[in-house]
């Protein structure tokens, strides 16, 4: 992202007095994101966004907290399964194969372990 939208973005949740409060999860990853791919020093890089080099680290600091608690992303990727027809020796019954239950209560079932494996080395 260019660092001169970024910076008119954060102006916009300056206060009067000239503290940066941002209340947007989504422009919090942004900064996130631009800061990942800094490579200059880092007062080099407040100065570019126009934030106060002793409040960059607490902006990095929310915006990794919200990375490591879920927050959505649009790089997520639905699989779709073809076939998947049951297999002999399997027990009938609400759920065939393995279940992987994620954090925010929602289930994915996966016939085959082979299918689990190759959903986990796409996710990582």
């Amino acid at each position: 992202m260019d660092l001169e939208i970024l910076k008119k973005k954060i102006s916009t949740f300056r206060t009067d007095g000239g503290h940066i409060k941002i209340k947007d999860d989504g422009l919090l990853l942004e900064i996130l994101s631009a800061w990942e791919q800094w490579t200059g020093p880092a007062s080099g890089f407040s100065s570019a966004i126009g934030v106060h080099r002793k409040a960059v680290p607490t902006l990095i600091g929310r915006a990794k907290k919200l990375r490591r608690e879920g927050f959505p992303s649009g790089d997520f990727k639905e699989i779709k399964v073809e076939g998947g027809a049951p297999t002999a020796g399997m027990a009938p019954g609400p759920c065939v194969g393995i279940e992987l239950g994620l954090t925010d209560g929602k289930v994915i079932r996966f016939p085959q372990v082979d299918q689990l494996l190759e959903f986990l080395k796409k996710a990582a």
